[in-house]
């Protein structure tokens, strides 16, 4: 990769494009004199973006505006996924890469918490009741209450700031958690145990809750698929805070129809947004939230934390990035 020169504070123009979050204005509330704009489409960050140093996108972004727009320098994903960004094509074309790796962590670990005392609460339930202006009464069957977690065992795929952090919030419930990843000789030390993921099938057994805060990858896609449902406890619960295709969908609509798992809450979908005609939104044990789960009120403040950083390492001609990829 040949090095570039970097433009100055007073020269760059930063261009930031989102569907929805306000990310420039978040950027202008800090004063800090940098020329900047924000789209809203994609079809505007083709048209705009040849005016950029920098793009500031995650779902927008198109690996063509690598050769539509010679004049960026660098790209700083808005998201902490990167399934979007072809890294080779920046590296072919000397452009640096960086992702928005843990502008959500809290967020998103703090979903999948609420994903699962949602199911293990009987939380939509009790919603449909109030609507409803349904009373119910008491239950005999001990298996069809409400549970608690304390005791359970998680079962966490990618164990990185999303993994982490969702072990150490889960401890807090006194449940015993169990990890695979990668690399299981680093990086893994909320858990109370770490595993290959090479191990998976052979630890799904063993647990109550399945959790996915894995990145999509050519290894990851379809890793929960039909072998992995059958080896589910048919009280388990999958929560999937990671990429829709990371789980096998009709498998995972027959595992919840055939009662080979007991729920599912799902923040991500194969396709987005989840069709009309999809037989998850009628499922009633499937728990569905429309990929918010790093939607926060901070969120725009936290990706603009990550983008000044790596802005300041970029003036300063440091080699290394924050969540640098190229």
């Amino acid at each position: 990769m040949t090095p570039t020169t970097f433009p100055s504070r007073e020269e760059i123009t930063i261009c930031f494009g989102h569907v929805a979050y306000q990310l420039a204005e978040a950027f202008a509330r800090r004063d800090l004199g940098i020329n900047h704009f924000q789209v809203w489409s994609a079809d505007e960050l083709k048209e705009r973006a040849g005016e950029a140093d920098v793009v500031v996108a995650s779902g927008l972004w198109s690996n063509d505006l690598l050769d539509s727009a010679p004049g960026i320098k660098f790209v700083q994903s808005a998201s902490a996924g990167m399934d979007k960004f072809d890294a080779d094509k920046f590296r072919a074309n000397s452009v640096r890469l960086a992702s928005g790796q843990g502008a959500n962590e809290r967020a998103v670990a703090e979903h999948a918490m609420a994903l699962i005392l949602s199911l293990t609460r009987r939380i939509p339930e009790a919603c449909a009741n109030q609507n409803a202006k349904t009373w119910r009464g008491m239950i005999s069957d001990p298996n069809a209450r409400e549970d608690e977690l304390g005791g359970k065992t998680m079962l966490i795929v990618g164990m990185g700031r999303i993994g982490s952090r969702l072990a150490t919030l889960a401890k807090v419930f006194d449940i015993h958690v169990v990890a695979v990843k990668r690399d299981p000789s680093k990086g893994g030390d909320a858990a109370h145990e770490v595993h290959a993921q090479a191990k998976l099938l052979e630890l799904l057994p063993e647990a109550d809750i399945v959790a996915l805060t894995c990145p999509l990858t050519p290894e990851t896609e379809n890793l929960i698929g039909s072998d992995a449902f059958a080896a589910m406890k048919p009280s388990a619960h999958l929560i999937n805070v990671a990429r829709g295709k990371v789980v096998d969908e009709p498998a995972l609509i027959s595992a919840l129809q055939g009662g080979q798992i007991a729920g599912a809450g799902i923040d991500c979908t194969v396709e987005e947004p989840l069709p009309e005609n999809s037989p998850l939104w009628s499922i009633e044990n499937a728990l569905i939230t429309p990929h918010t789960a790093g939607e926060t009120r901070r969120y725009e403040d936290n990706v603009v934390d990550i983008l000044m950083d790596n802005l300041e390492r970029l003036w300063r001609g440091d080699a290394k990035l924050t969540n640098q990829v190229v």
